[in-house]
């Protein structure tokens, strides 16, 4: 399988955790129920993507059972890769592998000539940790709503790493230019500390 994506075409997202009612008190998410909740998340997600565009799931994608996956997937744009997340190890079993053009614990791909690990989780060590590799990641709904226990450990990352979750970025998918800026900036701030 190719691992290689072109730039204007790639976005990533994590965390959506669709029908997970509970996951708007836990990240202080600003939506008064799940239904809300799910409805932002997809109209957000298609006045981003276009139908052959290429979205990297980094896990936490819904909570349910088959109608609950349907329903979402039904209506959301362009090609999915899901990187398997705590919450989606029961739901996937449920025959959900084929709705996805690739469905991996972790990937490594490369978008331009950016090589980039792909996990749910931040790791302190990954490959290429100390060269010029990406780490991107969920799981720890990082962003200015969340004060969650990962919170003061997300300090010791690598500048290379960025947690591309819904709550981090807006309740939207992020595109690789928007990463790469946001990783760019980080790597600058680190060289003047």
């Amino acid at each position: 399988m190719n691992f290689k994506f072109n730039a204007e075409h790639t976005f990533f997202t994590s965390d959506t955790h669709f029908n997970h009612a509970n996951i708007i008190g836990f990240c202080n998410r600003p939506f008064k129920d799940v239904e809300q909740m799910n409805e932002a998340l997809i109209v957000n997600w298609n006045s981003i993507i276009g139908a052959d565009d290429t979205v990297f799931h980094l896990g936490d994608f819904c909570l349910g059972g088959a109608a609950e996956w349907t329903k979402v997937l039904d209506r959301l744009n362009g090609k999915i890769y899901l990187i398997l997340g705590n919450h989606d190890l029961k739901n996937i079993r449920q025959g959900f592998v084929s709705r996805f053009e690739h469905v991996a614990m972790q990937m490594f791909i490369e978008v331009g000539k950016q090589k980039i690990y792909l996990n749910h989780n931040p790791f302190l060590c990954y490959g290429g940790a100390y060269k010029d590799i990406w780490q991107l990641f969920g799981h720890v709904h990082s962003g200015p709503f969340n004060t969650g226990k990962d919170k003061p450990r997300l300090n010791m990352l690598f500048p290379m790493q960025y947690d591309v979750g819904v709550d981090n970025n807006g309740f939207a998918p992020v595109s690789f230019e928007q990463v790469k800026r946001i990783i760019n900036k980080q790597v600058e701030q680190t060289k003047k500390e």
